[in-house]
């Protein structure tokens, strides 16, 4: 039994090696006078929140694969943090990238945002996060140094989820949210505490918003393994949001906040805070409506995971 287990570890350590020297790879040996500090840590499933405990949740929603942390070091400059993130699929790379897209938009990888003293992007199956807890000139930019690198020498991209293509025009994609479980919806718009719309591992999720900054109007789209799915979704969303279970329609949840939401070919959109019962409608027409005319495919993964 002894012998078994200390061959198990060591099978163990020497896959987390081949895994840390993989990532490893895309990550350079200095940049702008920045060197690694110390050795290379990588997590691995709920290891990851000896690392990052208050966010390890969302890379957790997200079916992280693993996670490589570098930290680079120069005299007389705050340390530099590089978080690669190995998502498994560039569906889940991506969307946990729309996690967070407050900053300034640049054009790193397959898509990056900056704020002070921080870059994250992402490519193919990869999330990186850089930052620092100080940003500086030398600072800012060994970020944009470093994020460059990074993304060249990551040699593939991803396809963007097909889902999003069901938005209609007037719906701001490039700040849609992408995500399989309601822990995440809730984060960027708040539904129920409950489940109500039973997501889960096997489910794929994108939110939107059309408007200006004083008023939105926001839609839902949930694509379900089947049919029966997304109607059991739609049926349980219209009675404990919508309060009814006998009129389909839009409601009136709040004064001049109108929510509906129709079911379709495993599909499920939900409109929130139209301004009126005639727009809610006419978003999830046109959004609905596109379904004829597109073949969407499914996150790769979606229909393995419990």
């Amino acid at each position: 039994m002894g012998i078994l287990l200390f061959a198990a570890l060591a099978a163990g350590a020497a896959a987390a090696q081949v895994e840390s020297a993989d990532l490893a790879k895309f990550l350079p040996a200095e940049i702008d006078g920045w060197r690694p500090a110390a050795a290379d840590e990588l997590y691995t499933g709920d290891r990851i929140f000896e690392y990052i405990d208050g966010a390890g949740e969302v890379y957790r929603a997200y079916n992280y694969r693993s996670l490589l942390a570098r930290r680079y070091a120069r005299p007389g400059q705050p340390d530099i943090i590089a978080d690669f993130f190995d998502m498994g699929v560039a569906a889940d790379a991506f969307g946990v990238f729309t996690h967070g897209l407050e900053g300034a938009r640049l054009d790193i990888g397959q898509g990056a945002v900056a704020s002070e003293g921080q870059l994250s992007f992402w490519k193919d199956r990869y999330y990186i996060s850089l930052y620092a807890e100080t940003q500086t000139p030398e600072v800012r930019r060994a970020l944009l140094g470093l994020g460059r690198v990074i993304a060249e020498s990551i040699p593939g991209e991803g396809h963007r989820p097909g889902i999003l293509a069901l938005f209609p025009q007037g719906f701001d994609i490039r700040q849609a949210r992408y995500f399989h479980r309601h822990v995440i919806l809730n984060y960027h718009y708040f539904v129920a505490s409950d489940n109500i719309l039973f997501l889960d591992g096997r489910t794929e999720a994108a939110l939107a918003a059309s408007g200006d900054g004083v008023r939105k109007t926001y839609l839902l789209i949930v694509r379900y393994p089947s049919d029966e799915d997304a109607e059991r979704a739609r049926q349980s969303f219209e009675k404990s949001y919508l309060h009814t279970d006998a009129v389909r329609g839009a409601v009136e949840i709040k004064r001049g906040k109108w929510s509906a939401a129709v079911s379709r070919r495993a599909h499920l959109f939900i409109v929130f805070d139209a301004a009126t019962r005639e727009e809610a409608r006419d978003i999830l027409e046109k959004a609905a409506g596109k379904l004829a005319g597109l073949m969407i495919i499914a996150h790769p993964e979606c229909v393995k995971r419990p």
